[in-house]
C-alpha cells in the first residue's frame, strides 16, 4: 500500500496537467491553495483518513508544512464541491484504468450508503433516498480495478444504468459480465448484447424464453459447471464493497447531495488507487 500510494502525486499531477482553466473564470475569494495537484492530494488525503472534516482538520495541522497553508473543516468540505477537483479525480479515475490490462471479464453489483449513523443500509428494511444512496459498482475480475460507477437515491436499477453508461462512454469492451438474480430479466440481458457472454441465474417463475435467454440457458447446458463456477466470481463484488466500507467507511457524512456523490465516488477511485499492481 504505501508503494502505491508514493505513486499517487505523480498521477494526480497528470490529471491535473490534462485540465485548462480561463483567467477571470473564477470569482470570490483567491484559492488558499492555488496548485491544483496539491489542493486535490489535500482532498484524498482527507478522505483517505476517514474522519469528520474536523478531525481531519486537527490532523492535517502537523502537515501544515507539507502543504503550506493552514486549512479548516470548511474548507475541506467545500472540496468537495470544487468543478476543478472534481475534474481532476474524473482523469485520475482514467488514467489508471489505462495503466492497467483491464480483462473485459466483470462482476456487478450494488450495495448502499447511509447518510446518517442511525441508519445502517444492510439493516433497515425500509431504504428511502432520505437517509441512504443505491451504488452500483463493475468490477474487472482478473485486476479487481472498479471500471463503472453510479449512485441513485430512487433505485439499484437506476445506479446500474448510470454504471452502464460510464462504461460506453469510456469505451470499455465487455466481453463477459456476472450478475446476481435482480437483473435476471430480458432489458438488462439487451444491454449487453451478442458479444457479452452474461451469467446470470434466471427466475424461478420466468414465463417466456426469448432469443436473449436462450444463449444463457444454451452455456447452462452446454456446461453447467463451468458456467456456476464463473458466475460465482461475482463474489469479488461483494468482498470488495466489504473492504471498502471497512476502509473509507460505510456512512456518508456530506448534507448536499453533490458532495455525497463526491464522496462515493472517491470511495471508487480509493479503491483503485490501492489495487492496481
Amino acid at each position: 500500500m504505501k508503494k502505491k500510494l508514493r505513486k499517487l502525486p505523480v498521477y494526480v499531477k497528470k490529471a491535473a496537467s490534462m485540465i485548462k482553466t480561463e483567467d477571470g473564470s473564477k470569482t470570490g475569494r483567491p484559492e488558499k491553495i492555488q496548485d491544483l495537484s496539491k489542493k486535490t492530494m489535500l482532498f484524498l488525503f482527507a478522505r483517505l483518513m476517514n474522519k469528520s472534516n474536523r478531525d481531519a482538520e486537527e490532523v492535517l495541522e502537523l502537515f501544515q508544512p507539507l502543504f503550506e497553508v493552514e486549512v479548516s473543516y470548511k474548507y475541506i468540505e467545500r472540496l468537495y464541491s470544487d468543478e476543478e477537483v472534481g475534474l481532476v479525480l474524473h482523469n485520475l479515475f482514467i488514467l489508471l484504468l489505462q495503466d492497467e490490462d483491464i480483462s473485459g471479464n466483470f462482476s456487478g453489483d450494488g450495495t448502499g450508503y447511509s447518510f446518517t449513523v442511525a441508519r445502517n443500509y444492510r439493516l433497515d428494511p425500509k431504504k428511502s433516498g432520505k437517509n441512504y444512496s443505491y451504488v452500483f459498482r463493475m468490477i474487472d475480475l482478473d485486476t479487481g480495478m472498479y471500471v463503472g460507477f453510479d449512485c441513485s437515491k430512487k433505485s439499484e436499477k437506476e445506479a446500474f444504468d448510470g454504471a452502464m453508461i460510464m462504461i460506453r462512454k469510456l469505451g470499455i469492451e465487455m466481453d463477459s459480465v456476472t450478475l446476481d438474480k435482480y437483473y435476471s430479466n430480458g432489458k438488462t440481458l439487451k444491454i449487453f448484447g451478442k458479444k457479452t457472454k452474461v451469467y446470470v441465474i434466471p427466475k424461478s417463475n420466468m414465463s417466456k424464453i426469448g432469443f436473449d435467454w436462450a444463449r444463457v440457458i444454451k452455456r447452462i447446458i452446454e456446461n453447467p459447471f463451468n458456467f456456476m463456477k464463473t458466475h460465482f466470481k461475482r463474489n469479488l463484488s461483494e468482498s470488495g464493497f466489504s473492504s471498502d466500507k471497512r476502509r473509507f467507511g460505510w456512512v456518508i457524512r456530506q448534507r448536499r447531495g453533490d458532495r455525497k456523490e463526491t464522496a462515493m465516488f472517491t470511495t471508487t477511485l480509493l479503491h483503485n488507487i490501492l489495487n492496481r499492481k
